[in-house]
This record gives structure tokens, C-alpha cells and sequence, in this order.
């Protein structure tokens, strides 16, 4: 007798949790857009809608702006503080100005919730939660990055090692005993 797959035939395990629902999310989403923007358009008008959605994305993009100015500012300027709420503040708000360029007046609404400083406020936990946790991949990955920065006062970055110019006698570095002078000259 032969098996068969539950999956097709095809040997791959199905995805589980959210992966699975992912596509039926995505297209539910789109579904309950596209129902907004033809509610409100019959409500305002469709050019008054068209307005609307042309204004988010103008919005959104000076949002970004904004925000990548602010965050380069920051690093030139040596990020005084603590760098993972100044990232996050900089991710959420990122991801307000990308929100406010997708069109659709629900993702507006939660660009805007991304923007509005009590909310925001609430929303700059997710990222600091997520790279604070001890365990999962963005953590460790922010770590890494952390441990990898090597830091002068003044927030220049210096790329190195420390070499120690004089070997002390007896060591491996100076497995001759010459401390450090070269044998052959008299020096």
C-alpha cells in the first residue's frame, strides 16, 4: 500500500500559527479596505476619498523623511542615550509613515496611531521587548551588534586592535627574552 501526503505530496511540513493564517489575514485586510473606502466614498465623495488617500501618501512620505533625517542626525551626532529606545522610536516611526503610504483608510488610521505621541509612546514598547528578550533571533542579533560597536566619548566608531608595542620578558610574544628590543641592532 502507498501513503499519501496530506500536504500534496510534496514531503514539506505545513506551516503553523500565524504562517498558516498569513494569506487568509492578507486578503481579509484587503477585503475590509477596500469595504471602508467605498463606504466613505459614498459617504464624502469619491474625489474627496481620492483626496484623502493622495494626502496619506504625501503625509507618509514627509513622515519618512523626517524620520531617517532625525535618525541620521542622531548618529552623526554620537547617540547621546540609551540607542535602543532611539531606534525604536525611529522603527515605529517608520512604520507610521509606511502605513499612511498604503492605501486604504484603515492602515491610515494605524499610521496615525503610530504617530500620536500617547500611542506611539504604547507602540515603541513592542520593538524594545523584542530585541531585549534574552531568547529568539532579533535579540541575540542586536546583542551581537552591540558587543561588535566599540565606542570612543565623542561616538566616532574605531576599527582595530590594541597591539601592546613592548612585550614583556619571559612572555610568548617575547619567547627570547629580549623584551621587546630586536637583538640585532643595539636598541
Amino acid at each position: 500500500m502507498s501513503q499519501v501526503h496530506v500536504d500534496g505530496g510534496t514531503g514539506r511540513p505545513r506551516p503553523r500559527g500565524l504562517r498558516r493564517f498569513l494569506p487568509l489575514l492578507a486578503a481579509g485586510w484587503v477585503l475590509l479596505e477596500l469595504w471602508l473606502l467605498l463606504t466613505v466614498a459614498g459617504l464624502i465623495g469619491w474625489l474627496a476619498t481620492l483626496g484623502l488617500l493622495v494626502g496619506s501618501v504625501a503625509l507618509g512620505g514627509w513622515v519618512i523623511k523626517r524620520a531617517g533625517l532625525r535618525a541620521l542626525r542622531s548618529t552623526a551626532a554620537g547617540m547621546r542615550g540609551d540607542p535602543l529606545t532611539t531606534e525604536a522610536g525611529t522603527a515605529v516611526t517608520i512604520v507610521g509613515g509606511v502605513l499612511l503610504i498604503v492605501p486604504g483608510l484603515l492602515s491610515d488610521v494605524l499610521g496615525l496611531a503610530c504617530l500620536f505621541p500617547p500611542t506611539a509612546a504604547l507602540l515603541r514598547r513592542v520593538p524594545v521587548r523584542l530585541l531585549s528578550r534574552s531568547g529568539g533571533p532579533l535579540g541575540d542579533a542586536y546583542r551581537l551588534q552591540e558587543q561588535l560597536r566599540i565606542h570612543r566619548p565623542d561616538g566616532q566608531v574605531i576599527v582595530g586592535e590594541v597591539v601592546d608595542p613592548q612585550p614583556k620578558p619571559g612572555t610568548p610574544d617575547d619567547p627570547y627574552g629580549y623584551g621587546g628590543r630586536d637583538p640585532l641592532t643595539k636598541g
